[in-house]
């Protein structure tokens, strides 16, 4: 069995949404959910921070910033979605996120479901290394 890499964050984030989801349902816009999540993690004892911009580099030099809606624990990049469903694209979004922040591990939130949508995304590249 394969234990994944910072399992115990991420399920506790998951959790913090889980409970988010459950009391205000799907129909908000993001920004709403992202109010309520950092609640959440807050009373969870999450350190993270909200609308993290991060840059972004090409061949070593800067070509822009994008903002990550948490950065949770030096750790986690997560990203929130209100949509009908999760498409491929906003994962690849996220890949796409991760590997340019340098980060191993991600969460992509969709709370416009009916039930929360949660997907873990690796960056494969940067777990591999020590």
């Amino acid at each position: 069995m394969t234990i994944l890499k910072h399992s115990d964050l991420t399920r506790k984030i998951i959790g913090c949404a889980m409970k988010v989801h459950r009391a205000l349902g799907n129909g908000f816009q993001e920004v709403i959910y992202q109010m309520a999540l950092a609640i959440e993690m807050k009373d969870s004892n999450l350190v993270f921070s909200r609308e993290h911009e991060m840059e972004i580099f090409y061949k070593e030099r800067l070509i822009g910033t994008r903002r990550v809606d948490f950065f949770v624990e030096d750790l986690i990049m997560v990203e929130i979605k209100a949509l009908i469903n999760l498409e491929d694209v906003h994962l690849a979004q996220a890949l796409n996120y991760l590997e340019a922040y340098g980060l191993g591990v991600g969460l992509l939130l969709n709370f416009g479901a009916k039930s929360l949508q949660y997907k873990r995304v690796h960056n494969n590249r940067k777990l591999s290394e020590p």
